[in-house]
């Protein structure tokens, strides 16, 4: 589920600098996207030691 939105964000982020779009509401989204994915991964390596 996670990767599935980061993905969706990553393509309308594209979308948005090769046509302008929503530039600022898409860069805050894909922002909050990685760090959420940061903390999944950081999390994951704790939980497996």
């Amino acid at each position: 589920m996670l990767w599935t939105i980061i993905g969706i964000l990553i393509v309308l982020w594209i979308l948005g600098l090769v046509f302008k779009i929503a530039g600022g509401i898409i860069h805050i989204l894909l922002i909050a996207a990685v760090i959420v994915l940061i903390y999944k991964l950081i999390k994951g390596r704790a939980t497996r030691q």
